[in-house]
């Protein structure tokens, strides 16, 4: 970890909210302190573009391998996100590059780096971030992921770690929503997917929850217990979000709860407030945090 440097990690699974903390962070480095914040978008961090995944998942399903995904070491650069954490914490520089998730991404990210010929599916070219910058702020997958057989640990880099995960039925109708409206899949398929992935969920994902320093995990307040035959995800009006501190020690809930209208405490390390609020609470939240770090850091 670094001081002079420091370096958030936000972290959830796939369609886990993350973008909304990094809402919340630029909301309030415009509001209220004057930040400069790199990004680093973990979807670049993939080691493998849309074909190649594809092409390694069918060869890995001939050779009876049915777990091949992308939450697990085939499919990413667990090295590289080390790598860039460490580099920025001496530093305050270090690489970046992009996924390009669609056809409006490719003509953003053509305009950017002065090409013609990147399209849906592939990377773009590495690139060094920003100079000058505050605080590095990484959002994706792994943010804190440890591989033993690597020997790689990148959550040690990380000053502050927040994870974004709602409860599990939740999360799959969100995914088998989303696969269907963005990308023509059909639940049968998504299923396949979500059953696919299940040895890499909890072998690399689960664990950062364990390790970041809040946690943000949406309740849905209507059935959700079968997940599969769902005709609409859950809204935040129909959720509770529970925030769990791993160290409740000078966090002012006195404060949090006047702030946050409705919310409650149900443990002593844990704040459960209304889904409509959940963007608020995180402002809320952050926001000393921040200041803090940024103290710290002048």
């Amino acid at each position: 970890m670094s001081r002079k440097h420091p370096i958030i990690a936000v972290t959830g699974s796939s369609g886990a909210c993350t973008p909304a903390v990094r809402h919340a962070f630029e909301n309030i480095f415009r509001r209220e302190i004057n930040v400069r914040a790199a990004f680093i978008e973990g979807a670049g961090m993939h080691s493998l573009d849309r074909t190649a995944f594809h092409a390694a998942a069918n060869d890995a399903a001939k050779a009876g391998n049915n777990t091949f995904s992308h939450f697990g070491p085939e499919a990413n650069h667990f090295d590289k996100i080390e790598e860039i954490f460490r580099n920025y914490g001496e530093t305050g520089m270090c690489k970046r590059r992009y996924y390009v998730h669609s056809e409006a991404d490719a003509e953003r990210h053509n305009k950017h780096f002065g090409l013609t010929g990147l399209e849906s599916g592939v990377f773009t070219p590495w690139e060094d971030i920003e100079a000058n910058s505050d605080l590095l702020i990484y959002e994706g997958l792994h943010g804190l992921v440890a591989d033993e057989a690597s020997n790689i640990d990148a959550g040690k880099y990380v000053d502050f770690g927040v994870g974004v995960v709602p409860v599990v039925n939740l999360e799959w109708i969100q995914k088998i929503h989303r696969d269907k409206a963005e990308r023509g899949y059909s639940a049968e398929a998504t299923v396949d997917t979500i059953m696919r992935r299940m040895p890499d969920y909890i072998k690399f994902i689960i664990p950062q929850f364990s390790r970041t320093h809040i946690n943000f995990q949406r309740v849905a307040t209507v059935d959700t217990s079968n997940p599969f035959i769902a005709r609409d995800v859950p809204t935040l009006d129909e959720s509770f979000v529970i925030v769990r501190f791993r160290d409740p020690k000078g966090v002012d809930f006195r404060y949090l709860l006047t702030m946050i209208p409705d919310s409650f405490m149900s443990r002593a390390n844990t704040l459960v407030v209304p889904g409509g609020m959940m963007c608020v609470a995180m402002e809320v939240i952050f926001a000393p945090i921040m200041k803090e770090m940024i103290e710290n850091k002048n």
